[in-house]
């Protein structure tokens, strides 16, 4: 038997057994012998063959869809953390697991900015910037600050659309030309978002090179490493750049810019 198959049948089961029956609509009478839900009970739930779900529990081999899993995880009232463990068992992506992810960043980690005393920023899903501290404010300037009303400041915006871009980043062409690979790799589960889809189309439209490099399909996996820019008022700067995720909100991430003399 597969590993992740018995893995995935043994959780099933023991997400099926811990809740009380009446939490579902199902009375416990006193011939009740399994302790829990039955699995008649979940697969009735999920709209699905009780005998089908059965063979899952088993561990057999069946192919499970994408569809069947998201009404198991609701059958089942699985939380944030069981349902997210319950696609990865079988290397699926969850329709619905951007719906739980906010763009918000959390006011605990906002707070942090400010007690970091080198350029640092929060990226959102779509690469939004959404908070910085005074340090990044003095590094990227009026990019952070003059954001339209409508929008949000944002990466990739800044690269593609802000007319001052090809000067002030170093090696403009080889770091935009990663970064789209690197965005790439970032939503490849996520292609179809309506707010990715958005600022794909715009940023098509807004500039030839990105329309280039989205249509080459280059996918890189983000990175830290030097970066250089040509500030208004003192010159080269450099830069060693780190990118964290926070464990609580993962489609977030931590940019910190450690000036290197």
């Amino acid at each position: 038997m597969d590993s992740k198959r018995k893995e995935l049948g043994e959780f099933l089961q023991a997400m099926r057994q811990r809740g009380s029956p009446e939490a579902f609509g199902f009375p416990n009478g006193v011939r009740r012998r399994t302790q829990g839900l039955r699995r008649e009970e979940v697969a009735q739930l999920a709209g699905i063959s009780a005998t089908w779900y059965t063979w899952i529990e088993q561990g057999r081999e069946v192919n499970v869809s994408t569809d069947a899993l998201a009404r198991l995880a609701n059958a089942l009232k699985l939380s944030k953390s069981e349902r997210s463990y319950l696609f990865d068992m079988t290397d699926r992506r969850d329709p619905q697991a951007h719906l739980s992810e906010a763009d918000t960043a959390p006011e605990t980690l906002v707070a942090m900015l400010e007690s970091i005393h080198i350029p640092a920023y929060i990226m959102g899903r779509t690469w939004d910037i959404l908070a910085w501290n005074a340090a990044a404010t003095a590094l990227f300037g009026d990019w952070l600050i003059n954001a339209p009303a409508e929008t949000r400041p944002n990466l990739l915006r800044f690269v593609f659309q802000q007319p001052n871009a090809k000067q002030f980043v170093v090696n403009w062409e080889m770091r935009a030309r990663r970064l789209v690979a690197e965005f790439r790799a970032d939503c490849r589960t996520r292609l179809e978002e309506p707010e990715l889809k958005k600022i794909v189309a715009e940023l098509t439209a807004a500039s030839p090179e990105f329309e280039i490099y989205w249509k080459q399909h280059d996918v890189l996996e983000r990175q830290g490493g030097q970066r250089e820019f040509t500030h208004p008022s003192r010159g080269l700067v450099h830069y060693q750049q780190v990118t964290l995720r926070p464990v609580e909100q993962e489609q977030l991430k931590l940019v910190l810019l450690q000036p290197v003399n």
